[in-house]
């Protein structure tokens, strides 16, 4: 029985073994040309010879064709023209019929050959149409040629060498496709991340920026009318500029670090997505900068909580120079024992000299910090 050439998409390290694996197969167009060197003493043996090498060259020369045409990546599917692939394939064709009658059964090996050849030069409807006749004219003639025996071994190795290859050829585009989505995935996802890097910023330096030129214009204004306001607005103008610088360099030393504006514009985010009503300040400008990161967790805890155990519809964000509240309309925690983010943020709180302040509402929960 007569097997078929594989051939498989090589890795970027080794690209000459894949020709090397496929054309290896013409070993089993030895048995033909054996046959024919047996009779090279007459005109047939030499003509089968030929015939056979001949062989050899075409379907050589068309795989490393259709190889090298084809583009890295690209589907799996006939590289060259129809008329090309067709070409090929009844010149395969003829020369198996040249040294089946110079040679005898022998030749029939070629059979394996052609088959192969339909199925990737050709479309796939008429690649299997082809091999199956191939396949079956093949097996006739061991059947009704005189001098030849009945060989159903290769019936089955030109239809099992027509399946592998259309196998294998699906098995490359779907591994194409996945690889195609990996990539569209990784890209959109690259592309999430920009953007929400880009909004987090806005949020952050947005209205920080914006109080800062109004409070820039109105101190240099008051420069000759009100020099100590103008005095203090300079002053509250420095505090803002190094709240804001500070917010930045968190943001872009550790995409994601505790700051009060990341907090916020997170807990909308997560809040629209767990389809809650949020209420959330506009501005962080109210809170000094000592107490910022511990408000930070503030919201970041009150706001898990919510999502998390609440049942909530709404939620709201309140926050002063001296505390900060998350306040929802939900069920509240659900247990009397706290858990570790509220102990950790009590820690936080008595560490600035500060208390956590839960109170049940009607309905509702709310989560306060308070300091000073």
């Amino acid at each position: 029985m007569t097997t078929s050439p594989i051939d498989l998409d090589p890795p970027p390290a080794a690209p000459l073994w894949g020709p090397v694996f496929a054309l290896v197969w013409l070993f089993y167009l030895l048995n033909p040309l054996e046959d024919a060197w047996k009779q090279r003493d007459t005109v047939s043996g030499w003509v089968g010879i030929v015939a056979t090498l001949a062989f050899a060259v075409v379907y050589a020369a068309m795989f490393l064709m259709l190889r090298w045409k084809r583009v890295p990546g690209s589907p799996f599917t006939a590289t060259a023209s129809p008329l090309v692939g067709l070409g090929a394939v009844v010149t395969e064709v003829t020369l198996g019929v040249v040294i089946c009658v110079a040679v005898g059964q022998s030749g029939t090996a070629t059979a394996v050959y052609i088959a192969v050849t339909c199925m990737i030069c050709l479309e796939t409807r008429l690649a299997w149409a082809l091999t199956a006749l191939v396949a079956g004219a093949t097996y006739g003639a061991t059947l009704v040629v005189d001098g030849w025996s009945e060989d159903r071994g290769i019936l089955f190795g030109i239809l099992v060498a027509g399946l592998a290859i259309w196998g294998i050829g699906q098995a490359i585009n779907r591994n194409i496709e996945v690889l195609a989505v990996r990539e569209e995935n990784a890209r959109l996802a690259l592309d999430d991340q920009r953007n929400r890097f880009a909004r987090d910023l806005h949020d952050i330096l947005g209205h920080s920026l914006t109080v800062i030129t109004v409070k820039a214009e109105l101190a240099q204004k008051l420069l000759d009318v009100d020099p100590e306001r103008a005095k203090a607005e300079v002053a509250d103008l420095e505090r803002l500029s190094r709240d804001a610088l500070a917010d930045v360099r968190r943001a872009v030393e550790g995409y994601r670090e505790m700051t009060l504006p990341g907090e916020l514009a997170r807990a909308r985010m997560a809040l629209q997505a767990a389809e809650i009503e949020a209420d959330l300040p506009n501005s962080t400008d109210d809170v000094p900068s000592e107490v910022r990161e511990l408000f930070a967790w503030t919201v970041r805890e009150g706001i898990t909580n919510v999502i998390r155990h609440s049942g909530a519809r709404s939620c709201a964000v309140r926050l002063t120079a001296t505390s900060a509240e998350v306040a929802d309309d939900g069920a509240g925690p659900g247990s009397s024992v706290p858990g570790n983010g509220l102990v950790g943020l009590r820690e936080r709180a008595n560490a600035l000299g500060g208390a956590v302040v839960t109170t049940a509402l009607e309905p509702g929960f709310s989560l306060k910090v308070v300091v000073g």
